[in-house]
């Protein structure tokens, strides 16, 4: 086996969270450049095209995040067990992750294939945007089992605290999407135009050969791995431990995302116009809060490694210095970002005309509120991190449904602002949010949890282990 990735448990807190951090951000800007290359692009078709886009993004989103808690709960195990330099458990781990995502992005890929044209619907698309929405979303589910695979690799990956590898495999692949998309989009020689489908097609493939990279890494002895596909039989009780604790990352995961789908669906009652500037304002949204994303990843592997060594005082300085770190972030993109706001907008959607009003008022009333952003997401990081999925599944439920969704209608539908009083919905939940995360966190007693007690179940798994290698007749 390769030699294992270096343990976050010592040293310089700052240091660590800045090298774990950093490549995370990195890749996630690269990941959320499928969408920003897919919009861009599309953009140069017309109005309608950018809409059916912006209404397939929640619904895949959704379907993504049913299965990511699965994944997640593998990161936080791997994190853990790295902290005890557990090198038996940690294969195990990643074993078992990896059966389980498989069968849920089957059975998700499948049901989302044959209900996409009655999501579509119910998702309010026009007539001159159903076609394009439909079948772009179609494609995007076929790939679907990809998206996962690569998902587990680097959850896996992020839980040792190797970051490098994946952001490395997202930038290839960036690049392939790159060139990908004109060519599938516009059609060159041979190819034929395919329009707003060749934008899904060209993520189809390259989502492919991520999750080819990934598993490669996996089976060759890299970054403390090594699988062999003589471990690969379920563990059903293992498996059972993993739904337990990835089950609130999954339900908090699709509430985000079901949250962007009603919320969508709200805004698709002002029309093609106002689904459009939702559209872009929503993945510059997204591009730009990826540094919170970023740094409370990295929290998650620092306060799991440490809790996992037993270094609880180093877990508690963590949560605090990421907590400062991100807000400060956050803060100077927000401003930067209000600055220039009409110049991102027009970047994407040129000729969007009151789009590209609608979406910088949109961007003008949320940016000032990207620190509160960077506080909600340190202290879900540091839940996670501990192995509280279900405080960081309520906070997420609290901030959607009892203060976003409710604002949101109210303020559209029940005051002069219109459209406008959704985009002042996305204000308001981040300000309330971070507060309610932040007390949550403070209040909890997160340290304190134990969750690597399973002794029986790891000298189940070392006996299998010697079994295989012929130490035990």
């Amino acid at each position: 086996m390769k030699r294992a990735p270096v343990s976050f448990t010592e040293g310089s807190i700052v240091g660590a969270m800045l090298r774990l951090s950093v490549p995370i951000i990195i890749a996630h800007m690269l990941q959320s450049a499928y969408q920003i290359i897919d919009t861009f692009w599309v953009g140069r078709l017309s109005p309608q095209a950018v809409a059916a886009v912006s209404l397939t993004f929640p619904v895949n989103f959704l379907l993504i995040a049913l299965g990511g808690g699965v994944a997640l709960a593998g990161s936080v195990l791997i994190s853990q067990y790295k902290g005890r330099e557990d090198h038996t458990m940690m294969n195990h781990v990643a074993v078992q992750t990896l059966l389980m995502v498989l069968v849920i992005s089957v059975v998700l890929s499948f049901v989302g294939y044959q209900l996409s044209e009655p999501i579509i619907r119910l998702m309010g698309a026009a007539d001159d945007v159903l076609p394009d929405a439909v079948r772009f979303l179609q494609i995007t589910f076929l790939g679907l089992i990809f998206v996962f695979i690569y998902f587990v690799y680097q959850s896996l990956m992020r839980g040792v605290g190797v970051v490098k590898a994946p952001m490395f495999i997202v930038l290839i692949t960036v690049i392939l999407n790159l060139f990908l998309d004109p060519l599938f989009i516009f059609g060159y020689g041979p190819i034929p135009a395919m329009g707003v489908s060749g934008a899904a097609m060209a993520t189809l493939f390259t989502e492919g050969v991520a999750a080819l990279i990934g598993l490669t890494l996996l089976f060759t002895g890299k970054h403390g791995f090594r699988l062999h596909v003589r471990d690969f039989k379920p563990d059903w009780r293992f498996m059972l431990r993993v739904f337990r604790l990835g089950w609130p990352a999954s339900i908090e995961q699709s509430t985000r995302a079901f949250s962007m789908m009603v919320m969508t669906m709200l805004v698709a009652t002002f029309g093609t116009i106002t689904v459009a500037a939702y559209g872009i304002g929503v993945r510059v949204l997204v591009f730009v809060i990826i540094p919170s994303m970023g740094f409370a990843m990295a929290t998650s592997t620092l306060v799991g490694q440490n809790l996992g060594a037993g270094k609880i005082d180093r877990a508690v300085r963590t949560y605090r210095i990421g907590s400062l770190i991100t807000f400060g972030t956050l803060t100077i993109i927000g401003v930067v970002i209000y600055a220039v706001a009409s110049k991102l907008v027009v970047f994407f959607i040129p000729e969007g005309g009151d789009a590209i009003i609608q979406s910088t008022r949109f961007l003008h009333i949320v940016a000032l509120t990207f620190g509160c952003i960077g506080l909600q997401q340190i202290s879900i990081g540091t839940l996670r991190g501990a192995g509280d999925t279900k405080a960081s599944m309520m906070i997420v439920l609290i901030t959607q449904w009892v203060i976003q969704f409710p604002c949101a209608y109210i303020l559209a539908y029940h005051t002069p602002l219109g459209e406008q009083g959704i985009w002042w919905s996305f204000a308001i939940t981040n300000i309330l949010g971070a507060f309610i995360a932040v007390f949550w966190t403070l209040w909890s007693k997160w340290q304190h949890r134990t969750l690597l007690e399973d002794v029986v179940l790891k000298d189940l798994v070392i006996q299998e282990a010697e079994i295989d290698e012929g130490v035990v007749s």
